[in-house]
């Protein structure tokens, strides 16, 4: 007999004898330039949902974690790094719904 134990819904449910402190050691990271990777919507500057979209292909390549620069609102002087609302995301890379989805995928 196979017995499963359930999957945690939340970090905080997964018991600590689970928990690897040194997953990042074995993980492969993966920088994703927003604006160049995956356009949805035509415009020629890539956005979240065309990240989201991708998801699947980029975890099919062995990507662990995804290591995104700025995409916050910004005035665009230094990069995104120079970012003006940590609540809002730059425009032409979607909205926050598009974040949320983007994180929940």
């Amino acid at each position: 007999m196979i017995v499963n134990e359930p999957v945690p819904d939340t970090f905080e449910d997964t018991p600590a004898k689970d928990r690897d402190p040194d997953w990042f050691k074995r993980a492969v990271f993966y920088e994703v330039l927003v604006r160049s990777f995956q356009d949805s919507n035509g415009d020629g500057v890539g956005d979240l949902k065309g990240l989201t979209a991708k998801l699947d292909y980029l975890q099919w390549l062995g990507v662990d974690c995804l290591w995104l620069p700025p995409f916050f609102k910004s005035p665009l002087r230094d990069g995104g790094y120079d970012v003006s609302d940590y609540t809002a995301v730059l425009p032409e890379f979607g909205d926050l719904a598009d974040f949320v989805e983007f994180v929940d995928a």
